[in-house]
């Protein structure tokens, strides 16, 4: 019997897995977990410590900063490339998201907190984030993701 299987050098099939998430604090591990699964289903190990990283900053900023349910998406991007996104029902997108790839400012030493989002910025190879407009579902909230590759943290960023 003659098995096939893909050539090292083909590209990956497309993949995406979405978690609905409530305002819940045990979130932040229970989207871990989900990652850990993901990515080692994936033969993705590699990039775990950083992708954990980079879920448990995104999804702690949507339990702190909304009221409301978040989603978490992971999708395979291209070959051992991942990206995390995050929705949640807040509108206002936060420092460093906001004002664009390249600009870093630094958090002041004295503030109580606002780091998390900067080590995403630092950590992925890129990043983003966009406003949901109220559609027909009345969804709206805001999106934030970034993508994390073999090589993280010294990649080009980019906004959505």
């Amino acid at each position: 019997m003659v098995t096939v299987s893909p050539s090292p050098c083909e590209a990956s099939p497309p993949w995406a897995y979405a978690l609905q998430l409530p305002h819940d604090a045990r979130a932040v591990r229970i989207a871990r977990v989900t990652l850990h699964a993901v990515l080692s289903g994936h033969g993705m190990t590699q990039l775990l410590d950083s992708a954990e990283l980079l879920t448990s900053e995104l999804v702690t900023n949507a339990y702190r900063h909304s009221a409301g349910p978040a989603t978490l998406r992971l999708r395979g991007v291209g070959r051992n490339r991942l990206r995390v996104s995050v929705w949640d029902t807040n509108p206002h997108i936060p420092p460093p998201f906001d004002k664009g790839p390249g600009t870093l400012a630094a958090v002041p030493a004295e503030a109580v907190g606002g780091r998390g989002l900067f080590l995403v910025c630092h950590y992925a190879d890129a990043w983003g984030g966009c406003l949901l407009g109220d559609g027909l579902f009345g969804v709206g909230g805001k999106l934030l993701w970034c993508e994390v590759g073999p090589s993280a943290g010294s990649g080009v960023r980019v906004a959505a």
